[in-house]
């Protein structure tokens, strides 16, 4: 998979793939991230890439021009399957979008900065919109590491473990289990005997029961959104 993404501070994104699992993913040559400076489409000898917005108000709105021209020189190049646009009144972000994503060959994510994007981008170009939560960041690279991480990971190859991702929290619309490790008593606290018997079946059953339980507790809505599909 290739992931371009597009951003006016490039250096904000320059640690998250540079460490841990995207590194790896990276070094097996199953992904490839390259972050571009969008000033490098910037407008005249400032290489502006902002302007006033029209009607008035506060902050200041990315034009068209640099995006444009930037957005079709990599289309030039290569057929994505999203252009994708990390903003706050984007569709919520979740797992089954990570998935979908997961499959893709070749995707472009465009970073969002001061008040935001000129709307003709938006409808011309942009062909879907990702938002992480309901707050507001300073810019899009932060929520497009977040979302090129939750894709990478999914990747056959990339984790050591190929059954790992499938066990993830929100993979069947369930919270992850509790999981322990060594020592089996610690202070007292000691692991479920359940885990300690050996016995598979009765393992992954307790799995399941201590999953439902955990999502009916914390995170009740899953299992509505479940119900209503």
């Amino acid at each position: 998979m290739r992931v371009d993404i597009i951003s006016v501070i490039p250096g904000l994104l320059e640690g998250p793939f540079s460490h841990s699992i995207m590194k790896r993913a990276a070094d097996k040559g199953l992904l490839e991230v390259h972050v571009h400076n969008l000033r490098d489409w910037g407008l005249g000898k400032h290489r502006q890439l902002d302007d006033y917005q029209f009607g008035g108000g506060a902050g200041m709105v990315m034009m068209c021009q640099p995006l444009a021209d930037c957005i079709e020189h990599f289309q030039s190049e290569r057929t994505y399957d999203e252009i994708i646009y990390m903003t706050p009144d984007g569709k919520r972000y979740d797992q089954k979008m990570a998935n979908r994503l997961s499959l893709c060959t070749n995707l472009m994510i465009i970073c969002g900065h001061y008040k935001g994007i000129d709307e003709r981008i938006r409808e011309h170009f942009i062909t879907m919109e990702i938002s992480i939560g309901d707050y507001v960041l300073s810019g899009g690279e932060l929520a497009a590491a977040v979302v090129v991480d939750s894709i990478g990971r999914l990747i056959p190859g990339v984790l050591g473990d190929e059954t790992s991702a499938l066990f993830d929290s929100f993979q069947d619309d369930l919270l992850a289990p509790p999981v322990y490790t060594r020592p089996a008593d610690f202070r007292g606290w000691k692991v479920p005997d359940i885990l300690l018997s050996g016995h598979t079946a009765k393992i992954e059953e307790w799995r399941y029961l201590e999953s439902l339980e955990r999502t009916k507790k914390r995170r009740p809505d899953l299992l509505n959104d479940n119900e209503g599909e």
